[in-house]
C-alpha cells in the first residue's frame, strides 16, 4: 500500500513537473528568481522530447508500481498518461519533436520579454 501511495505521489509530481516545464515561464513574470529552477527544467524537458531521452521519474514510478505488486507501464509518462487523453495510438518521434518545439515556443516569449522587454 505504501509503495502504491508513493507511486501515485510521484505521478502527481511528474505531472506538475511537466506543467512547470511547459508553463513555468509565466511564473517568471512574477518571480524572476525562478529562472534558476525553470531554465534547467525547460532544458531537460526539451532535450527529453528532442532526443527521446528516458525520464528517470518514469523508471522510478515503474519501480514503485512493481514493488506494490503491480506491473509497471511501458514507454514514458507522456505516452502512458497524457497522450491517450489527447490522441489514441502511439507517440512517434516526429510528434515528440514537435512537443519539444511547443515547449520552447510557449516559453520563448516570456524569456525574450525578460531579457529585452524589461530594459525599456
Amino acid at each position: 500500500m505504501l509503495y502504491r501511495l508513493a507511486a501515485d505521489a510521484l505521478l502527481v509530481t511528474h505531472l506538475l513537473f511537466i506543467l512547470f516545464v511547459l508553463l513555468g515561464g509565466l511564473l517568471l513574470l512574477r518571480w524572476r528568481a525562478l529562472v534558476a529552477v525553470h531554465l534547467p527544467a525547460l532544458a531537460w524537458g526539451a532535450a527529453t522530447e528532442f532526443f527521446s531521452l528516458p525520464c528517470p521519474l518514469t523508471d522510478w514510478e515503474n519501480a514503485l508500481l512493481r514493488a506494490a505488486g503491480e506491473s509497471g507501464y511501458s514507454g514514458g509518462f507522456i505516452e502512458h498518461y497524457l497522450w491517450p487523453l489527447i490522441y489514441p495510438g502511439g507517440l512517434t518521434p516526429t510528434v515528440q519533436f514537435w512537443l519539444g518545439v511547443l515547449v520552447l515556443l510557449v516559453n520563448a516569449p516570456v524569456y525574450l520579454w525578460l531579457l529585452f522587454g524589461r530594459r525599456r
